[in-house]
C-alpha cells in the first residue's frame, strides 16, 4: 500500500524531541554477529525499515533472532547457510555490503549480488574489493554477482591495507574481515566516524585486540574465535543533526535530547558562527535551538570525521534557502546528492547547480507548498523540512525512502506542533 505525507507549513514549532539509535552504526554491529557462534545482544535499535530488512537477511541465513523488548534484539548465528540468503533484499539494501566482510571471514567464500541503496550518484564498491584483494581475497565477477574467496593465512604476517578513499563502509568491511584473522592488520586512510568507533567497541568486547587508533589509521589483532557481546547503540548523529537543522530552518524553540555531541562538533560550530543561538549541555547531551535574527551560512562542505556529515548536506541546503545571501554547498563524494533540490526550486527557492558536486543557494526566499517526490532517504527528510517551512500544503510521495531511516517521523514531529500526517492510498 502506497503512503504519502501531507504537510501544512509556515509555522514555528516548540517542544522536545529525542534522538533514536543510529541506523548506520547498527549495520556493522548486526553484521558482526556473524563472526561468532555465541549469543549477541544489541540494545537501542531504531525501528526503521532498513534495520528490519537487515534482520530479515540474518534470519534467512539461519540466525536465531528474537526481540527481547521494543528495541533489544538477541541474535545467535551458530549455524548459517549462505545458500539460503535472501539475495533480493541484499541487492536492494546498501547496508548489506557489510555482509561481505563478515561472511567472508566466517565462511572463507561467498557469492552475493551487488548491494542497493539510495540513488545519490555513483556508489561503486571498488574500494571494498581493492581492500579485500590486498588481504589476499580472490574476486570473480559474473554479471551482478560477485564471488569472493579467502586464501590461506599463516597468521604470522602483519597485513597493511591502504584504502583508496575515506569510506566508512570500506573501513568497516576491512575490520569485519580482519577480525577473524589471527594476526595484526593495519588499515590506512581509515574512516573514523561514529559507525567505525561503534564497531571497534563491539570487536573489543568480542576479543579483538585494538592496537592503535591514529590519524586515519587503525591496527587490530584478530583471533580465530570470537565471543558474543552485549552492546547499546549510540544515538544517531544524522537524526540529531536533522532535528537541529529543522529547528533552525523554522526559527523554532526546540530541545533536541540524547544528542551525540562528540560527532556534531563542526556542525554546531558552523551553526553558531552563522548566527544560530544554541544552548549546548554536554552532561545532559542536549541541544536547545532558539529563533535567530540573522543567519548567514556562507560555505558548507561535507568532510570525513570530524567534519560535517555528508548525510546532513541535504537538510542544510533547505536551511540555506532561509539564510541571508549566497551559500555554497559542496559534496565532494556523491554527484547525485542534490537531485531533490529541483523539487525545492519548484517551491520557490533560488538554487543554482554549479556542477554535480556543488550548488549555490540564494536566500532568503519564501517557499510554497507543492506535490513532491522523495527519491532518497536524506533528500526525503529535507523535503519534510521544506514542506514545514513552506506556505500552504505540500504532499510528499514515496515516503518509504524516509521510513528507511527515520522512525515514525510524523508522530514525533506532531508532538512538537508540526501539521503532518501519513495518508494511505
Amino acid at each position: 500500500m502506497l503512503e504519502r505525507f501531507e504537510v501544512k507549513g509556515n509555522k514555528p514549532l516548540r517542544g522536545e524531541i529525542e534522538v533514536r539509535g543510529s541506523k548506520n552504526a547498527a549495520f556493522p554491529i548486526l553484521a558482526a554477529t556473524l563472526l561468532t557462534d555465541q549469543e549477541c545482544i544489541i540494545k537501542n535499535l531504531p525501528l526503521v525499515e532498513d534495520i528490519f530488512r537487515m534482520v530479515e537477511i540474518l534470519k534467512s541465513l539461519g540466525g536465531g533472532i528474537s526481540w527481547e523488548g521494543e528495541r533489544q534484539l538477541k541474535i545467535c548465528c551458530q549455524k548459517i547457510d549462505p545458500v539460503k540468503i535472501k539475495k533480493e533484499i541484499v541487492s536492494k539494501l546498501r547496508g548489506s555490503i557489510l555482509l561481505y566482510g563478515a561472511l567472508l571471514a566466517r565462511l572463507g567464500k561467498i557469492s552475493l549480488p551487488r548491494p542497493g541503496g539510495c540513488v545519490i550518484g555513483a556508489r561503486p564498491i571498488d574500494t571494498h574489493l581493492d581492500a579485500f584483494s590486498q588481504m589476499g581475497v580472490k574476486i570473480f565477477r559474473k554479471g551482478n554477482l560477485l564471488t569472493l574467496k579467502k586464501s590461506k593465512y599463516s597468521g604470522e604476517k602483519q597485513e597493511n591495507v591502504l584504502l583508496q578513499e575515506f569510506s566508512p563502509t570500506a573501513t568497516l568491511n576491512a575490520l569485519l574481515f580482519s577480525a577473524l584473522l589471527p594476526r595484526e592488520t593495519t588499515i590506512k586512510i581509515a574512516d573514523q566516524d561514529y559507525q567505525v568507533q561503534e564497531l571497534l567497541n563491539v570487536l573489543a568486547k568480542m576479543g579483538v585486540g585494538i592496537k592503535e587508533i591514529g590519524h586515519h589509521l587503525i591496527t587490530i589483532q584478530g583471533k580465530k574465535q570470537l565471543k558474543g557481546f552485549c552492546h547499546t547503540l549510540i544515538a544517531d548523529p544524522i537524526e540529531a543533526g536533522t532535528f537541529i537543522i529543522l529547528a533552525a530552518t523554522l526559527k523554532s524553540n526546540i530541545l533536541v535530547k540524547n544528542a551525540p555531541l562528540e560527532f556534531l562538533e563542526l556542525l554546531l560550530k558552523k551553526m553558531k558562527t552563522a548566527g544560530l543561538p544554541l544552548e549546548i549541555n554536554p552532561q545532559k547531551k542536549t541541544v536547545k535551538i532558539l529563533p535567530w535574527k540573522t543567519l548567514k551560512l556562507d560555505k558548507i562542505q561535507g568532510l570525513p570525521y570530524p567534519g560535517i556529515h555528508l548525510d546532513l548536506l541535504s537538510a542544510i541546503a533547505v536551511l540555506a534557502t532561509q539564510a541571508e545571501g549566497f551559500t555554497l554547498i559542496h559534496d565532494p563524494f556523491y554527484e547525485g546528492r542534490f537531485k531533490y533540490l529541483e523539487e525545492i526550486n519548484r517551491m520557490g527557492a533560488k538554487i543554482f547547480f554549479a556542477d554535480p558536486h556543488r550548488v549555490i543557494i540564494q536566500g532568503p526566499t519564501a517557499l510554497y507548498g507543492k506535490k513532491l517526490g522523495s527519491i532518497d532517504l536524506r533528500g526525503g527528510a529535507a523535503l519534510i523540512i521544506a514542506a514545514l517551512a513552506a506556505k500552504g500544503k505540500s504532499v510528499i510521495d514515496n515516503i518509504y525512502q524516509i521510513d528507511r531511516g527515520y522512525e515514525k517521523i510524523e508522530e514525533r514531529l506532531q508532538k512538537i506542533g508540526a501539521d503532518i500526517k501519513r495518508v494511505k492510498d
